[in-house]
């Protein structure tokens, strides 16, 4: 499967809120950052969140949600929605399928392309998040 790199993303880790049950934990951690793309580039909005949850003998999951605000090569700006699912493997990078939605009409494919996700760490406090468009050879 051959894959173009159409976002990238340098996540702020902000706080960490846990719950631990008898039957598994979870794990809210809300973030800001930046993000480029060869359309332009801008920040992540505040009140971006990933939510992480680990039920007994269950792999732990990930589901991070959040607003990107840019400013195109015109300069003109665009917002893009994510949704990025995985499992927290203990490898990374964390393997993630990405979903979007956009008001940017020159991402708008975006919306529908077979979309994969890659979760590095990139020190104390940030991760950084790779979103690759995908096609089959």
């Amino acid at each position: 499967m051959n894959r173009k790199l159409v976002l990238q993303i340098e996540v702020l880790l902000d706080a960490f809120n846990t719950v631990k049950g008898e039957n598994g934990e979870a794990t809210m951690i809300l973030f800001h950052g930046n993000f480029t793309s060869e359309y332009g580039s801008g920040v992540v909005l505040p009140g971006g969140v990933d939510t992480q949850v680990e039920y007994k003998g269950q792999k732990r999951s990930l589901s991070a949600r959040y607003i990107l605000q840019g400013t195109d090569k015109a300069g003109k700006v665009f917002n893009i929605f994510v949704e990025n699912n995985g499992e927290c493997s203990g490898d990374m990078p964390f393997i993630t399928t990405p979903k979007v939605l956009t008001d940017c009409k020159d991402l708008a494919f975006l919306e529908k392309a077979l979309l994969q996700g890659e979760v590095h760490s990139a020190g104390e406090g940030k991760v950084l998040i790779k979103i690759f468009i995908c096609a089959k050879v």
